[in-house]
């Protein structure tokens, strides 16, 4: 496999984006290249918004519009259509968080529910998603994964939190769409992981329909993986699991520093990066037992991939097997890839402009901080630019 050029096939790469769209794209990345333009442009967002000045629409016009599918699921419907001609299927995210109470947790239930009413009739749309934290409070989860009792209402809450999981589970079983679960901070994750364990028992029993996430910046996440594994092999049952390097660093760190006990998260990029090579890898060699969605924008990781399906005689469009990358980012491995008859799917986030802000400036201060991201972005664009203007 020629690893120098698959991915740098920016015709294939940029194919649904317009001129002025692969402008706009060039232009983003460029801001978001400067470190202290990102740290400014946030701070006068999020005060623009908390001071209700009219900044949504240059929001929606630019960062939104780049990152997101649209303000509400029918709203995404043209970004999905769109790639799902070019062979890349998506992975519809209602992107609000950090929400705190049982009102905000039933919605984000009727949407979760309405996702995958959704995706039941689209096979555009294979895959549907949510977080934890939004079906529950994370001080809730991290009671019950430290084992802390709770009290009657807690109790009572905790119940709602589980409901919550069950009823999304159960749907996705019956309409036949895979159900990711994301990963959050590992004070919460504990209880996650035994909830999930146990919709996973009851629900993958011809195959991995809910996948849980490992993130695998934590070095612990590849004993868990095995320990599951142990598990679902005397049970009976399938794993599925979307593997991420992981989006919480330097909160787990500053916790982990702060309350003196040793940080979960691997000493640096190199241990991180091995630790997912080799979850990949272990995942590839136990594929009979259970599905793998790979989520990253790391090329290195996809050309691993890629090899072992190669070498264990895996075809390109096994179902066991996901790539995943991010709506606005790493276009030139989610559609050379797709290209190439893998199966691929894009997370498209959505939701209300202002509720999707703290997703948004994530996504600007993670392509600020990863090395060469955003350059490799930069280059693409560029590239393609000067291409089209050959023609």
């Amino acid at each position: 496999m020629n690893k120098n050029t698959i991915f740098d096939n920016t015709e294939i790469a940029f194919a649904l984006k317009s001129d002025s769209e692969l402008e706009r794209a060039y232009f983003l990345f460029k801001m978001i290249s400067i470190e202290p333009l990102v740290r400014i442009g946030t701070a006068a967002t999020n005060f623009a918004l908390k001071a209700k000045l009219p900044v949504e629409g240059l929001i929606r016009a630019t960062v939104f519009d780049h990152f997101c599918g649209g303000v509400n699921e029918e709203n995404c419907l043209p970004v999905i259509d769109n790639m799902y001609e070019k062979g890349v299927s998506s992975v519809l995210d209602y992107s609000v968080e950090g929400k705190e109470n049982e009102t905000e947790f039933d919605a984000a239930l009727k949407i979760t529910m309405k996702i995958i009413n959704f995706a039941e009739e689209r096979k555009s749309i294979p895959i549907a998603v949510f977080k934890p934290s939004g079906f529950g409070r994370i001080a809730l989860f991290e009671k019950i994964g430290a084992h802390t009792t709770l009290s009657e209402k807690e109790t009572e809450e905790w119940s709602r939190v589980k409901y919550r999981f069950e009823t999304v589970c159960k749907a996705a079983k019956e309409r036949d769409v895979l159900l990711l679960i994301d990963a959050e901070e590992s004070w919460m994750q504990n209880a996650a992981d035994d909830l999930i364990t146990e919709l996973m028992r009851k629900y993958n029993t011809e195959k991995a329909i809910v996948f849980n996430t490992l993130q695998m910046y934590r070095h612990d996440r590849l004993d868990f993986l095995k320990q599951q594994h142990k598990l679902a092999k005397a049970e009976g049952f399938y794993l599925g699991y979307k593997l991420v390097r992981g989006a919480y660093m330097e909160k787990e760190n500053e916790r982990a520093e702060k309350l003196g006990y040793p940080t979960p998260i691997c000493e640096n990029k190199q241990a991180t990066d091995l630790n997912f090579n080799n979850a990949v890898a272990y995942m590839l060699d136990h594929l009979d037992e259970m599905s793998i969605f790979n989520g990253t924008h790391n090329e290195n990781s996809s050309y691993l991939l890629m090899d072992l399906m190669s070498e264990k005689g895996v075809a390109n469009s096994d179902k066991r097997v996901w790539f995943g990358q991010l709506y606005g980012m790493s276009d030139h491995i989610s559609f050379n890839l797709s290209h190439l008859g893998y199966n691929v799917a894009k997370y498209v986030p959505f939701g209300p402009v202002k509720d999707v802000m703290p997703y948004l400036i994530r996504r600007a201060e993670e392509n600020t901080s990863v090395a060469g991201q955003t350059g490799r972005e930069l280059n693409l664009l560029s590239k393609e630019k000067k291409r089209r203007k050959k023609l």
